[in-house]
């Protein structure tokens, strides 16, 4: 009995530890399980399967028509006269329609061609979406240091207060500077539970997208919170983005398919012959070699009204407009370069005399005015301010790192892949 209750405790304390002891995701782990279970990624690829499918489609050819055909049946029951097949005639043929111009090559090229346009436009979703789950895995990073500074600006305040409840029971400092050293503490305990309210945030967003019911507690995220100061040119960046772009392809495709569509067009408007061929048998003709008879024919639509005018015109159109969009989508890649280079160059301007200078000088600051104010060098409120310059610079440098990062998964997304990490 005791045995068993020894194993009763154990195995769930082991599985309460496994769980705890569950290792943070890296963006490769992040960004493998968002493709194998994100369900709007996954819709995406079907339609590629489908257009695939209609390759098949474009690549019949016409069915033959059997047709079969009696007369002649000898009927008159007044007669009493009854015979079904004496001096009938049976008839049975077969016809084909013959596709001139190529037509069937074309409609399969038309087809392929649909199918690189579904396969550029679900590496465009891919695009969109990757930048979203990079913008929820930067967001998770962010909030996790925001939160970690949160926690150290308390745990930081909290030694300052034990130090000055002993200079007040030594009778050092008032009675009202106490109270309102303690009143500030309320400024960090709601930035600690707004940092951690914004982490499960982020958190949650990011499981969404991963299609994931992990449960919050116990997912994590790592990864390195810096940037990168290095920054190649932005004619680097457009000429990545004018060969890598899916968008950009898929306009590119677009433009071809109108032209391969408008040569179908011209295609269909040419004569299409029927070949038919028929074999006959006839009991009651008086010539006897002319009982079994073949024949062939060949069937010739006229077309004067009809010659696809009105497909060829629509269809040349098409090309016009789809070369139109084609450098609409050309001036917009170049204008979402441009956009987010000069975003995340704003954003490395700003940064760097932060890690250069600004985040050493509020530790700086903040040390020595705690060590004057401690032996009645300055006052409080100079302390409280420094503290307060302090907890904003390091603040204002997370977020900054944050605004970043934001900034070059922009810069990725504008260029059509990751460029910058």
């Amino acid at each position: 009995m005791i045995r068993y209750f020894g194993w009763a405790v154990f195995l769930p304390l082991t599985l309460c530890l496994a769980v705890q002891a569950q290792e943070p995701w890296t963006w490769e782990k992040v960004r493998a399980r968002f493709e194998q279970n994100n369900p709007t990624l996954l819709a995406g690829k079907l339609s590629i399967d489908e257009s695939k499918a209609q390759e098949i489609t474009a690549f019949f050819r016409p069915n033959p028509t059997f047709t079969l055909s009696a007369d002649g049946t000898q009927i008159a029951p007044d007669k009493g006269i009854w015979r079904p097949f004496a001096g009938t005639l049976e008839s049975p043929s077969i016809s084909y329609l013959h596709e001139r111009q190529h037509k069937r090559e074309l409609r399969m090229e038309s087809a392929e061609k649909g199918t690189l346009i579904a396969e550029s436009s679900h590496a465009d979703l891919e695009r969109t979406l990757l930048f979203d789950l990079r913008g929820g895995f930067v967001s998770t990073l962010q909030a996790k240091a925001v939160l970690q500074l949160a926690r150290d600006n308390l745990a930081y305040y909290d030694r300052v207060l034990e130090i000055s409840r002993n200079r007040f029971d030594a009778g050092d400092i008032a009675q009202i500077d106490l109270d309102r050293l303690e009143l500030q503490r309320v400024q960090y305990e709601s930035d600690l539970q707004t940092a951690e309210e914004n982490l499960e945030t982020a958190k949650i967003q990011l499981l969404t997208l991963l299609n994931s019911r992990t449960p919050i507690d116990q997912f994590d995220v790592t990864g390195p919170f810096d940037f990168r100061d290095q920054l190649m040119p932005r004619d680097g960046f457009r000429k990545i983005a004018l060969d890598t772009r899916p968008d950009l392809k898929a306009a590119v495709e677009a433009v071809d398919k109108a032209q391969t569509d408008h040569k179908l067009a011209v295609a269909n408007g040419s004569t299409d012959p029927t070949w038919s061929a028929w074999y006959t048998h006839n009991s009651s003709n008086n010539n006897p070699f002319g009982v079994n008879t073949l024949g062939i024919s060949v069937s010739i639509p006229v077309r004067i009204f009809d010659r696809n005018q009105g497909e060829k015109l629509r269809t040349q159109l098409d090309i016009r407009r789809n070369e139109r969009l084609r450098d609409a989508a050309e001036a917009a890649v170049l204008s979402d370069v441009d956009s987010s280079y000069a975003t995340l160059k704003s954003n490395l301007i700003l940064l760097r005399p932060y890690k250069a200078k600004y985040l050493q000088q509020s530790v700086r600051v903040r040390d020595t005015i705690l060590f004057s104010y401690q032996h009645g060098g300055t006052s409080l409120l100079d302390f409280l301010n420094a503290q307060s310059e302090y907890r904003t610079v390091q603040l204002s440098y997370v977020n900054l790192v944050g605004s970043c990062l934001s900034a070059a998964n922009q810069l990725n997304l504008a260029v059509g892949r990751e460029v910058v990490q």
